[in-house]
């Protein structure tokens, strides 16, 4: 066994891992995402979930080359549900992101991991955690959504509910199948259960090489870059405190309006992001200070 003197250094590393993980693969989704509201004109909200999961398991499905035998009742309906729920999840977002804009979209959805951090989570001190990023999620929002379309907030709140359930379902998928080819089977039961319905509202316009190109780019900003690093993070990082960071979404949704479709912040919207960013530091500091109080003394 190492001595005691390089031990909290390697904690550190292995803590703070997959918490960069987590936040390269935010960056991805949404600046993905950007890019998709772009695309939907071209293709519409189900077309472009159909070109991202499509693309997205045909990639996966060639690097990984998943194993098919070997897997017991309880692998395969594990990486099912994991599947419809990341297709469920994709769908609901895109057509909320066609009715409302991309920042309330996101700030709703994320709800959903919200609120899974605090109905898991068995420590009071991530619940303040929780609080502080729902109001930072709040006043991202403006104070209240009442403005906003309610069939595209409903379909922002939907989404957020299959997000839990991704995040459980990824972690499970993670720990029955190796690397992640979990993870690309799920693609391609996802991409399976949307392929009709892009086929029915585009046609063939999901084969146009411009629409083809950017799908692509979406594909890989938003689901084979982003889930991988998730799928990885998820392997050492508890549900309720990956899902807390998950909170740290409207905040990268910002930034890439900013950067992308010129959306300005306001005051109230940084000091919102302050507060969400907070929060998520709160989050992993506490789960730091769990792992060393749980190691054994050297």
């Amino acid at each position: 066994m190492p001595s005691g003197g390089p031990q909290p250094a390697a904690g550190r590393r292995g803590s703070l891992g997959p918490v960069g993980l987590v936040l390269a693969g935010g960056l991805s989704v949404q600046f993905g995402a950007a890019l998709a509201v772009g695309l939907m004109p071209r293709a519409g909200a189900l077309g472009v979930v159909t070109l991202r999961l499509a693309v997205a398991a045909v990639v996966m499905l060639l690097v990984c080359r998943p194993r098919l035998r070997g897997h017991s009742r309880a692998d395969w309906g594990t990486v099912v549900v994991f599947g419809i729920a990341m297709a469920a999840m994709n769908g609901l977002f895109y057509q909320a992101a066609a009715r409302i804009p991309l920042g309330p979209a996101v700030t709703l959805e994320v709800l959903g991991p919200l609120a899974l951090s605090v109905f898991v989570s068995r420590r009071a001190l991530n619940l303040v955690w929780a609080a502080l990023a729902l109001a930072g999620v709040f006043l991202l929002g403006g104070g209240g959504f009442d403005t906003l379309d309610p069939v595209g907030a409903a379909f922002a709140l939907a989404a957020g509910a299959m997000w839990a359930a991704y995040i459980m379902f990824s972690a499970r998928t993670g720990r029955r199948f190796p690397q992640a080819d979990g993870l690309a089977l799920a693609m391609g039961v996802g991409a399976l259960m949307f392929l009709p319905l892009g086929i029915a509202e585009s046609g063939t316009k999901l084969i146009e090489p411009v629409t083809l190109g950017l799908g692509a780019g979406v594909a890989l900003l938003s689901s084979v870059l982003p889930y991988t690093l998730e799928l990885l993070a998820l392997r050492r990082l508890p549900a309720p405190t990956f899902a807390i960071l998950m909170s740290l979404e409207p905040a990268i949704a910002a930034t890439a309006g900013f950067l992308i479709l010129d959306q300005a912040l306001t005051a109230t919207q940084s000091a919102a992001i302050a507060l969400v960013i907070a929060a998520s530091m709160g989050a992993v500091r506490t789960q730091v200070g769990r792992r060393r109080n749980a190691a054994p003394p050297q």
